[in-house]
């Protein structure tokens, strides 16, 4: 298994050495995820939020998340300089690369495809738009495969020619202050990932719990 969080800190130490930021476009997929990327990346890079997640269902669910991610970029002032691209909602997109993974465990087949599916969007507008890097907060939970995320990272980078930021945020405690952050902010922490798929899961695991 590769050291994605030793990539992260050996560009950071290029940059240092460069003594210039380059432009980083992140996909966030909730506020808690990008807050402590947000806390680790921005003295080093000039970032740019990208909040594209068909996934997430309903919509109300959707903008809910998106304005907590706003408020947390509007208090915190480490990211005053940071600008959110919101995407506008087409859960059809998600729905798509879903069709005959609809039974799969959360973890799974269908949740490769998302990753690719968010991925491949978010570097797209980073070639269109001329950014440095791409990257994602996704490496941030534990719940997520870091080794699926930088290897479709790795593949769409050399697609587009845009470099991709390889990451395991989870890593030195990245999750842990993530919590940490979330309180601090009085963030909306969900207890699912976002589809109609995870949710289901989320509250078959509660059931469960009540039964016993």
């Amino acid at each position: 298994m590769q050291n994605f969080s030793a990539f992260t800190e050996n560009v950071i130490k290029q940059i240092t050495l460069n003594g210039k930021k380059p432009s980083l476009l992140l996909h966030a997929c909730c506020a808690p995820c990008a807050s402590y990327v947000i806390e680790y990346l921005c003295n080093y890079f000039d970032i740019t939020i990208f909040y594209y997640n068909p996934n997430i269902s309903p919509k109300s669910e959707y903008d809910f998340r998106l304005r907590e991610l706003e408020r947390f970029i509007a208090e915190n002032k480490d990211a005053k300089n940071i600008k959110i691209l919101p995407c506008e909602y087409n859960s059809q997109e998600f729905y798509n690369i879903a069709k005959g993974l609809e039974e799969a465990k959360e973890g799974g087949e269908r949740c490769k495809k998302c990753y690719e599916l968010r991925l491949r969007k978010t570097a797209e507008l980073a070639k269109a738009n001329g950014f440095d890097f791409f990257t994602t907060t996704l490496t941030i939970s534990p719940y997520k495969n870091a080794n699926w995320l930088n290897e479709i990272g790795e593949k769409i980078m050399e697609e587009f020619s845009v470099n991709y930021l390889f990451s395991d945020f989870k890593k030195k405690n990245g999750y842990k202050r993530s919590i940490a952050l979330s309180a601090e902010y009085n963030l909306y922490r969900q207890d699912f990932c976002g589809c109609v798929y995870s949710k289901k899961e989320a509250e078959l695991r509660r059931l469960e719990k009540t039964a016993d």
